[in-house]
């Protein structure tokens, strides 16, 4: 999943000064940068700072990129490192360092937490392309069935106007088309069970 060939090709485009491959490349990995942000439980302020600090970073440093598949690792770290250089400046540093339950400043544990949030990402990333040529209704059923909180078959029924029956059928075909897209070669039924897999855009629940 990692040399995905798509991304190669985005970050060679944007470096390029494509502005449709940087837009894109910020709304497939902005999940990444705030999912590493929110493991750090930065206010909101601070990620703030922490997103722009990357993304500027990004735009310096893309044409220098020695290869484009390393860009989510690039993103991870960097975001991991801002994070911590903020948390270092607050007084919450040591608080967080001596908390019990998290062992995310541990050197040992940081290249396992990078490692798993490129992997979500990425997951995620594709999943949503193959949302996005599905067509609309199709999409609006599977955003109402991932609902938080879910959403029971008769509102869903109500909101579409079809029967709830049809509503079990109608899924199953969805989530077919969904396999057969060619943005998913690669996953397995075990991605698509993830309960942390994010199809529908924008910021991971939870």
């Amino acid at each position: 999943m990692r040399d995905d060939p798509y991304v190669v090709a985005l970050v060679t485009r944007a470096a390029g000064s494509d502005e449709g491959a940087w837009h894109e490349i910020v709304e497939r990995y902005a999940p990444l940068v705030w999912s590493i942000c929110a493991r750090y439980r930065l206010s909101g302020a601070d990620v703030e700072d922490v997103r722009q600090t990357v993304w500027l970073g990004l735009v310096e440093q893309l044409d220098k990129l020695r290869e484009p598949a390393a860009l989510p690792g690039w993103l991870a770290t960097t975001t991991q490192r801002e994070c911590l250089r903020v948390l270092r400046l607050s007084s919450r540093y040591e608080f967080f360092r001596g908390d019990p339950d998290d062992s995310l400043l541990s050197a040992e544990a940081i290249p396992a937490v990078i490692e798993e949030e490129i992997l979500l990402a990425e997951r995620n990333a594709k999943l949503r392309a193959a949302m996005a040529d599905l067509g609309d209704g199709d999409r609006r059923l599977l955003a109402l069935l991932l609902s938080d909180p879910p959403l029971p078959y008769a509102r869903i029924s109500e909101i579409l106007g079809i029967p709830p029956g049809s509503i079990g059928p109608m899924r199953g075909r969805c989530l077919a088309r969904l396999r057969r897209s060619p943005h998913l070669r690669g996953l397995t039924d075990a991605d698509f069970a993830s309960d942390r897999v994010t199809t529908v855009g924008g910021e991971p629940r939870g």
